[in-house]
């Protein structure tokens, strides 16, 4: 028990080390150390068999999904971003093993930056590995999907998540291929009320397709009755168009990265230019940065608060002994006076 408590120490010691690299902005030795850990959890996971404890399981889901937030953020500072999902898969040794928000976060990031040609691939291989039961899902053993193993379960939340980005992100937004969204969602193992809002979402969003592809031809026949003019500056407007419609689309994935890991803006980095010099900061060095500041004013505002207090006291001293010096009556022709006549014959 020593031992085993001993090596949870150390896996943890070495996933605190992983995010200070990342902290850093030493991003080689963050995404190598994450690497390892993941690595050796795994290994240990399959030669010691499924764990049997739900402390024991939830330790090791904690500390497979902080590594792998560290390598996904590693590999995208490394601009590796299109082997993010490659390199998870290789890792975990399959998709269905990766934590979700992990696997959310690295599809959002390939999607961020325009290498989305294996994310569905990717997305449809995690969901068809599970099954819906008794209201939770199930890793499905057998190939033909019909036998589940309940001792591999994930919430219901989190499947649907994966869901909503594939569905209506993936398939909506970026590929822009509703009607095999639509039928996926129709075949899908999905709870009745989930499945019907699904739907009605896509439904909305074929529709607004349809309007604005019926809107084309009405737009050609203006550019024809106006002449070449015309048509030049529809085209220009085009770019802005797609742009625009580009940038709703990265709105809703930063969104969805955003969600996918909330604690994780702690690692972001802010990058600031003096002339040819490039500084990389991390949101959480600023945010130390800014405490370090507060308290130094503070300390300031403090010692001079002091300082007037120790030169009040000081003055409020002189001020007392002034007074206690001069506040005796002297008569300065005490010396001089002729003594009085009793004392005169009693000498």
């Amino acid at each position: 028990m020593a031992v085993v408590c001993g090596a949870k120490a150390s896996t943890w010691e070495g996933i605190e080390r992983s995010e200070s690299y990342l902290v850093s902005c030493m991003f080689e030795e963050a995404a190598s150390l994450a690497s390892l850990i993941i690595r050796n959890l795994m290994r240990e996971n399959h030669q010691n068999g499924n764990v049997d404890n739900d402390s024991n399981e939830n330790e090791l889901h904690d500390m497979l999904e902080s590594s792998g937030m560290v390598f996904v953020q590693s590999m995208k500072e490394l601009a590796r971003t299109f082997e993010i999902l490659k390199e998870l898969k290789h890792l975990f040794g399959s998709v269905a093993a990766i934590p979700v928000q992990v696997l959310v976060t690295g599809v959002c990031f390939q999607i961020s930056e325009g290498t989305s040609s294996d994310v569905e691939g990717y997305l449809k291989e995690f969901l068809s590995k599970w099954i819906y039961k008794d209201e939770g899902y199930y890793f499905s053993v057998e190939a033909d999907g019909e036998e589940p193993d309940r001792r591999f379960s994930l919430g219901v939340d989190e499947y649907l998540e994966v869901v909503d980005l594939y569905v209506m992100t993936c398939l909506g937004m970026v590929l822009r291929d509703i009607d095999s969204a639509i039928s996926w969602v129709e075949k899908a193992s999905l709870p009745e009320d989930k499945r019907q809002e699904l739907l009605r979402r896509l439904n909305s969003m074929n529709a607004s397709k349809a309007t604005s592809s019926s809107q084309a031809p009405v737009s050609s026949l203006h550019a024809d009755k106006h002449g070449v003019e015309s048509k030049n500056s529809s085209k220009n407007l085009e770019p802005g168009h797609v742009a625009s419609k580009e940038n709703s689309v990265k709105e809703t994935i930063l969104k969805l990265s955003g969600r996918g890991a909330p604690c994780f803006w702690w690692f972001q980095n802010t990058t600031v230019k003096f002339g040819n010099f490039r500084l990389n900061l991390s949101n959480g060095n600023i945010l130390l940065g800014c405490i370090l500041l507060f308290m130094c004013y503070f300390l300031k505002r403090k010692q001079a608060s002091l300082k007037r207090k120790q030169a009040l006291s000081v003055k409020k001293g002189l001020v007392d002994l002034w007074q206690l010096a001069f506040s005796y009556q002297v008569n300065p022709l005490a010396a001089v006076q002729p003594l009085p006549a009793a004392t005169r014959g009693s000498l």
